[in-house]
């Protein structure tokens, strides 16, 4: 089951972009221990994103979209983000 900051993110992304597809996976347990482990089970995550909005934006771009649409989430309330954003199609 998702955690409470997972399904923040989801709810979010979902809100901002109107995906057609879209994973957040809690990668966390594979760096339990290491540094950015804060204990809580929800430092580290991976997002696929598929959406509309990314269309004609460069990989750049559509990370910094989805570093917005996640506000005070990257950097601050987790440690690590992947972040794979695509347009349709792609």
């Amino acid at each position: 089951m998702a955690g409470p900051l997972q399904q923040e993110m989801e709810r979010l992304l979902t809100t901002t972009f109107a995906p057609t597809r879209l994973d957040v996976s809690n990668d966390s347990a594979s760096h339990h221990g290491h540094s950015g482990d804060d204990g809580s089970g929800e430092s580290h995550f991976s997002v696929t994103i598929e959406s509309a909005a990314f269309a004609g934006k460069s990989r750049l771009e559509r990370q910094r979209m989805v570093n917005r649409a996640l506000g005070d989430i990257p950097g601050e309330r987790v440690h690590a983000l992947a972040i794979k954003a695509l347009a349709p199609g792609e």
